[in-house]
């Protein structure tokens, strides 16, 4: 697989122009549904969960939500500029056909839209974050370290959908996607409630996910009750789940691009 060369920049560049003529509609999109949920679970429903037995580790629910809501919205976040835009760039509007054309290469057009996608995932999570602190979600100033976690898990998931993205020709797949797996992790990877809670099928099936490693993971920094070993676990899987996905993105994007 080529590295990218500085045709990477030159992309990315180009995307975050492009970007700006539709920032205030994606920055609402990718702000409000988290917000939305963080005020229907947090404040309403955690109001009864604090007054029952409460969530491990005595804090209260909105607490222990917030983290996991920020990590859950960089994952729609990171899937979403993966999936149908990939597709139209390679398929309605050609623009990757385009990007070719000068001296870039698939690796330089891998490497600019994993780029942009990371400016998206940063820049949406650091938007919901200024949300939680006005909430009072924040449990301790080291709430803000969710924000690299974040970042990490939109990467894990960006780069495998990109996979799966430059090797379809519909975009059919993509709902199926949404429906048997995105929105399954979203319910049932430990951002409403623990896992352990869960029929043991299913806790098993979370803890495979990326989400319930970037979740706990944003969790336990909030909370000031990370340890070493589990921390490095959870940035292991994350980093083991980026760089497979973006060496089949590479592959794919290669020989879609490459004729």
């Amino acid at each position: 697989m080529a590295l990218p060369g500085p045709a990477a920049t030159s992309f990315f560049v180009q995307r975050l122009t492009a970007h700006r003529h539709f920032w205030r509609s994606s920055a609402l999109g990718s702000v409000l549904e988290p917000v939305l949920f963080l005020a229907a679970m947090g404040l309403t429903l955690g109001t009864l969960v604090d007054r029952g037995p409460g969530v491990p580790g005595g804090v209260g629910y909105l607490a222990f939500l917030a983290p996991g809501l920020l990590v859950a919205a960089a994952m729609q976040t990171a899937t979403g500029e993966s999936s149908y835009p990939v597709l139209g760039a390679l398929k309605w509007d050609r623009l990757y056909e385009a990007v070719l054309a000068t001296p870039a290469r698939p690796a330089d057009v891998l490497a600019g839209h994993l780029l942009y996608v990371a400016f998206r995932v940063t820049t949406s999570a650091a938007a919901f974050l200024v949300v939680l602190v006005l909430f009072g979600a924040a449990a301790s100033p080291l709430v803000v370290l969710a924000l690299p976690v974040a970042l990490l898990t939109g990467l894990a998931f960006a780069a495998p959908v990109t996979a799966m993205a430059a090797r379809l020709e519909e975009d059919a797949a993509f709902a199926a996607l949404q429906r048997f797996l995105i929105v399954p992790m979203f319910l049932f990877s430990g951002t409403f409630f623990p896992v352990a809670q869960l029929p043991v099928a299913l806790e098993w099936f979370a803890y495979a996910t990326p989400l319930w490693h970037g979740v706990a993971l944003a969790r336990d920094l909030a909370l000031e009750t990370a340890e070493a070993g589990s921390a490095l676990l959870h940035v292991g899987y994350l980093l083991l789940w980026t760089a497979a996905g973006t060496w089949l993105a590479a592959r794919a994007l290669q020989r879609r691009l490459v004729r």
